[in-house]
């Protein structure tokens, strides 16, 4: 079994003066997962929100990395299984799904 401990994203848009740069943590605890969201837009003090999820709500959960490494094992079989479907977490920080 594969868990993500931790995962950490970085963005960073840069528009003549204008910077907007995004950030998400989200830590894997005993209970379930945090996911940190940071957006910074220019010279402002960022906003962050914070969300936490139960173990239940996320069973099966395909973060970023882990779906990298999916895609690529796909790619080598040259096959994806029909309704290929996993919990996931939308750029918002929200519980949603990703198929394939």
């Amino acid at each position: 079994q594969l868990d993500t401990l931790e995962q950490e994203e970085q963005e960073r848009l840069e528009l003549r003066a204008h910077t907007i740069e995004r950030r998400t943590h989200v830590v894997n605890h005993q209970h379930g997962m945090t996911v940190t969201k940071s957006l910074r837009e220019g010279e402002t003090e960022p906003q962050c929100w914070s969300f936490s999820y139960s173990r239940a709500k996320l069973r099966g959960l395909l973060l970023e990395g882990a779906s990298l490494l999916l895609l690529r094992v796909l790619a080598c079989q040259q096959a994806v299984p029909p309704s290929l479907i996993f919990p996931a977490i939308d750029s918002e920080g929200h519980p949603c799904t990703s198929s394939y």
